[in-house]
C-alpha cells in the first residue's frame, strides 16, 4: 500500500491552505498583493520541492524580500508548518498500521525541505512506513512517472502489487499510467473499503 501524507494521512485541505496562508501574510506584511509577489519574484528563492538542504536558504531570502527580521521570519515558519502538517489522519493511521502483517505500507508525498523533520515530529511516519519518499528529497514529483517508478523500485514491488491512495485525481492517474491500482481519497470508510477489496 503506497500513502500520499496531505489530505489522506493527514487531514488537510492541500488545496486552500496555501493560498490563504499567502493572504494572510501578505496582510501583515503592510505590501500590496502586487507589491508582495513582486518583492517574492525578485528574491529568486530556491526551489524546495525537488531539493533538499534549501529551508534556510529560502528563508533567509524570504525575509530579506519581505524586510522582517529573524523573529518574524520564525513565526511565519512556525504558522506555516502547522498549517502544512494539519493533523494526523488517525483512523487512517492507524489502519496502515494494522496492515502491516499483511502488506507493506510505504508514502509518496510531494514535499517541501524539512517536511520529513516537521512531520517526523509530529506524527513519527518512520515507525510504520518504509519506504518514505519525499519529493525535495528525491527531486520527483508527482505525476511525473519517474516518481512512481523510483518508489516501486525502493519498495522491491510489480506495479501491478501496489495500490496507491491519494487525494488528487491527477497524481492517482499518474500512479495507474505505470500499471498501478489507485483511488482518490474522499474519506475513511471508502479507502479502507477500497483496500480491503485490493487485498482480496
Amino acid at each position: 500500500m503506497l500513502f500520499d501524507i496531505g489530505g489522506v494521512l493527514e487531514v488537510v485541505d492541500d488545496d486552500t491552505w496555501g493560498q490563504l496562508f499567502v493572504r494572510r501574510w501578505q496582510e501583515r506584511s503592510g505590501f500590496s498583493a502586487e507589491e508582495y509577489r513582486a518583492r517574492i519574484l525578485a528574491a529568486d528563492l530556491p526551489v524546495i520541492d525537488r531539493r533538499a538542504d534549501t529551508r534556510d536558504e529560502y528563508w533567509l531570502k524570504l525575509g530579506r524580500a519581505l524586510e522582517m527580521d529573524s523573529n518574524l521570519i520564525e513565526a511565519m515558519q512556525a504558522e506555516m508548518w502547522h498549517e502544512y502538517c494539519g493533523s494526523l489522519n488517525t483512523e487512517l493511521f492507524e489502519y496502515a498500521a494494522a496492515l502491516r502483517p499483511r502488506a507493506g505500507v510505504a508514502i509518496l508525498s510531494n514535499s517541501v525541505d524539512g517536511a520529513r523533520r516537521e512531520e517526523e515530529r509530529r506524527f513519527g511516519f518512520s515507525e510504520i512506513f518504509d519506504p518514505i519518499l519525499y519529493s525535495h528529497e528525491t527531486g520527483l514529483l508527482k505525476p511525473e512517472p519517474e516518481a512512481y517508478e523510483n518508489a516501486l523500485e525502493r519498495m522491491a514491488a510489480d506495479a501491478g502489487a501496489v495500490f496507491f491512495i491519494d487525494d488528487h485525481e491527477v497524481c492517482a492517474e499518474g500512479a495507474r499510467a505505470v500499471g498501478m491500482d489507485a483511488i482518490v481519497h474522499r474519506d475513511n470508510r471508502s479507502t479502507i473499503d477500497e483496500i480491503e477489496q485490493f487485498l482480496l
